[in-house]
């Protein structure tokens, strides 16, 4: 078990090593960002010595060998827009998306997973063919269509809840958090089930397969012709083995949801890091994109390193294997 994870843990830093040349290489053959902020009548003398001042007039191998020799402390260069530490403003706006990408988790979880369970335990049945209508509908779904849907219905037409921006915030542990009032909750409610719902549909049928591929089992004919009842026939015997692969696809999910929430936020003005990084890319302001890029990417490592150690948790046949 132990060998696995190291195996792991060096697999991840060479991914990041790896992509962080893609990322830094990518950004920074994409436009000039020094014309963007010069003034437009400005000399030739003034543009070579902004280039200067930010390090653009060095050959692209030693800007990557300074940015990654800053980064192993910390560092991810300062914006050029705003003149500050750009991992500052991504974690400036963090919390915001982190908290938006964690409800939506939590309503794939609360929702799909039983709904694919009885489901599952119950092909043809109408609660069925409703799952599997519902799964089609969230995956073929635009998320920008569903947000203005939502938006139309729920705040224009019907005023129970607002059309976009957070809601009051409260530290918990030093960050600022809405979900702790009510009035926090109906800010979130919106943007989260918007972007909860194409995974809802995802986690409920992956749910439903599994069940019913359990449900034939030998095991579970033989709880059931002990008397087991309905109730405790899932939880024991059936929901432990689905859960192993709905383990990885909501691992793989959340990274999703934190990186690819930027639809979501713009059609809500949820002030999280997809509206930064979307005025980031507009104005050129590298060094942000990168540092968004490398906080997305070590996010991705690290759900997948804990996905590891759940399949570890979840599946004794691994932890006997590697024994």
């Amino acid at each position: 078990m132990v060998e696995m994870l190291v195996k792991r843990a060096l697999q991840s830093v060479l991914v990041v090593m790896v992509m962080s040349v893609v990322a830094f290489v990518g950004i920074n053959l994409v436009g000039n960002p020094v014309y963007l902020l010069v003034a437009p009548d400005a000399s030739f003398e003034e543009i070579a010595r902004a280039t200067h001042a930010l390090g653009l007039d060095l050959p692209l191998y030693q800007q990557y060998l300074h940015f990654f020799n800053n980064a192993l402390h910390g560092d991810l260069g300062n914006s050029f827009v705003f003149n500050r530490p750009a991992i500052g403003l991504i974690f400036e706006r963090m919390p915001a998306t982190m908290e938006l990408a964690v409800t939506a988790l939590l309503l794939s979880a609360l929702i799909g997973i039983p709904l694919g369970l009885w489901s599952g335990l119950r092909p043809g049945s109408r609660l069925h063919k409703f799952a599997m209508g519902f799964s089609i509908l969230g995956v073929t779904m635009p998320v920008f269509w569903l947000g203005l849907i939502l938006i139309l219905v729920f705040s224009v037409n019907l005023g129970w809840l607002p059309s976009g921006g957070r809601g009051p915030t409260s530290s918990l542990f030093g960050i600022e958090v809405s979900f702790l009032s009510w009035e926090g909750l109906k800010y979130i409610l919106l943007p989260a089930s918007t972007l909860a719902l194409h995974n809802i549909a995802l986690v409920m049928r992956m749910t439903e397969a599994g069940t019913r591929e359990v449900a034939v089992q030998e095991y579970v004919k033989f709880a059931r012709a002990k008397g087991v009842g309905p109730l405790r026939l899932m939880l024991r015997h059936i929901a432990p083995n689905v859960m192993i692969p709905i383990v990885t696809l909501m691992g793989l999910e959340f990274g999703h949801l934190i990186a690819f929430s930027l639809i979501t936020e713009t059609i809500f003005a949820w002030p999280g890091m997809g509206k930064l990084i979307i005025d980031s890319v507009l104005q050129l302001d590298r060094p942000v994109v990168v540092a968004y890029l490398m906080v997305v990417l070590l996010l991705f490592v690290l759900i997948n390193f804990v996905v590891d150690v759940l399949y570890l948790v979840l599946d004794p046949r691994l932890r006997t294997r590697q024994a």
